[in-house]
């Protein structure tokens, strides 16, 4: 696997294999990260998602990209911190980074992953323990499958991040 790094922007704008949405269980369009893709993506990726019967937090699912600058969405539903918290939030977060990979993994042309800060933003996840969970299971994920095709397939894992303070703390995570 390639590199993991981070990067300040606006994820809808980014050109990559796959763009990661921070989905809500029933897929459909939201605020935030969410809302942001389903608007720039287009009506199509909304009737498309309408058609998968929502998402278990924790887990994903892949779509077209539609009009975004990418093949795919893969909509990842992670924890609400509102409404679960400790471990079982932690674990839920890492089988949602866990869930990206392996979806992205079922794509042989996926070769880079943009991926936003997931349940860090209307569900509060503490973002020091995000993004320390995401970089470690992103990394296990990594040694797990190494040499394996997929593992060694992504070039480019990044984090887009819409804010500098946002990118500090997942910066300080991927050099923990």
């Amino acid at each position: 696997m390639g590199i993991i790094k981070t990067i300040l922007g606006d994820i809808t704008e980014i050109h990559s294999d796959a763009i990661v949405n921070a989905a809500n269980h029933s897929l459909l369009a939201g605020s935030g990260v969410c809302g942001a893709i389903h608007y720039a993506a287009g009506p199509e990726l909304e009737r498309e998602c309408q058609t998968l019967g929502g998402c278990e937090i924790g887990k994903a699912k892949t779509t077209k990209a539609y009009n975004l600058p990418a093949k795919y969405v893969i909509h990842a539903c992670g924890p609400n911190y509102f409404l679960v918290k400790g471990e079982k939030a932690k674990e839920l977060l890492a089988s949602t980074y866990t869930s990206i990979l392996n979806e992205a993994d079922e794509h042989s042309d996926i070769k880079t992953i943009t991926i936003p800060a997931i349940s860090c933003g209307i569900y509060h996840f503490p973002l020091g323990d995000a993004s320390k969970i995401a970089v470690e299971t992103i990394k296990n994920w990594k040694s797990k499958n190494s040499g394996q095709t997929a593992a060694e397939r992504f070039e480019n894992i990044v984090f887009v991040l819409f804010n500098q303070d946002i990118k500090e703390v997942f910066d300080e995570a991927l050099v923990a």
